[in-house]
């Protein structure tokens, strides 16, 4: 099927109580793992894509990459802007056929924030395209986004109902604890679920976790296995991603628990097999582990057997 908005995936999410993993790409081997995870688990799928990857790849190539994977498919399949910073890369997604795009300006005072991402609103739903936006900050780096935990601010429900009346966007990313990268927490991992639950109260537009990642403890063994140095990686661990959803969480963002596959995949091929160099092998093993574990989550958060 053709390519969906963000908001048809998120509105029957958020009207049944499961959610939908948001899962990033940056070459062909991540988009053909998540879309052969979502058919098999019958299951529709956002795949999204940050400034970071489009200046690696290049967005037309992803654009029409992912197109094409839709065209083919049996499943809802959405194709987002992961944290989109710029004016012009968001005018440029929807021009390549992007049906959901975000609009991140949680670094500016909250006036900024509204004045901007309504402005984004207006643009994008005058042609039919999703608008996430986020209010609060995350710890953490992904790409281009850098918040020192000095920096880090968690989401004021009443400030975010003010901010969703203001802007009209279709999905409100929240910070309740979460963070980017591999390693998200000093001590234990803990979500604020009674924060989400209060936001849900106000905020009548599904609700988006950002750095959700669990540093899944068996790929990170694998990877250490093989060479990798991931001491102390930490994610979210699963009964938490399950807490949040029940709370009101309808995206949970997914990069680092892909890219943490690959790398597993791939030293574990190329150190079996030393004498190996043809990339489609070491690559193919690198897009098998991203595909279970893209089914792994796909099962967590709910999405099984959802696809229409």
């Amino acid at each position: 099927m053709a390519l969906v908005t963000m908001k048809e995936i998120l509105t029957d999410a958020y009207e049944k109580g499961y959610g939908v993993g948001a899962f990033n790409i940056n070459n062909l081997e991540f988009m053909q793992a998540i879309v052969e995870a979502a058919e098999e688990e019958n299951s529709p799928v956002i795949i999204a894509v940050s400034e970071g990857a489009m200046k690696y790849a290049g967005i037309e190539f992803l654009a029409e990459m992912v197109k094409l994977a839709a065209s083919k498919s049996s499943v809802p399949i959405a194709l987002h802007v992961d944290h989109g910073k710029h004016w012009e890369v968001i005018v440029s997604a929807i021009r390549n056929g992007f049906t959901s795009v975000m609009i991140d300006a949680s670094d500016k005072p909250f006036e900024d924030n509204v004045r901007i991402t309504s402005k984004v609103v207006d643009l994008a739903h005058a042609v039919g395209v999703t608008v996430e936006a986020e209010i609060g900050r995350l710890k953490g780096i992904e790409d281009i986004v850098k918040v020192s935990e000095r920096e880090a601010v968690l989401t004021d429900p009443v400030e975010a109902k003010e901010f969703v009346d203001a802007t009209g966007v279709d999905a409100l990313a929240v910070a309740v604890g979460t963070s980017h990268g591999a390693y998200k927490f000093k001590g234990e991992p803990k979500l604020d679920i009674e924060r989400i639950k209060k936001i849900r109260e106000l905020v009548k537009i599904p609700l988006v976790l950002h750095g959700a990642s669990g540093v899944l403890p068996d790929i990170v063994a694998l990877a250490e296995k093989y060479g990798a140095e991931l001491k102390g990686a930490k994610g979210v661990p699963d009964d938490q991603i399950k807490a949040a959803i029940e709370a009101g969480i309808c995206k949970i963002n997914i990069d680092t628990d892909l890219r943490l596959s690959f790398l597993a995949g791939v030293r574990k091929f190329l150190s079996e097999n030393p004498d190996v160099f043809d990339p489609r092998k070491y690559l193919g093993e690198g897009r098998e582990m991203v595909k279970e574990t893209v089914k792994r989550k796909i099962r967590l958060f709910g999405s099984n057997g959802r696809a229409w």
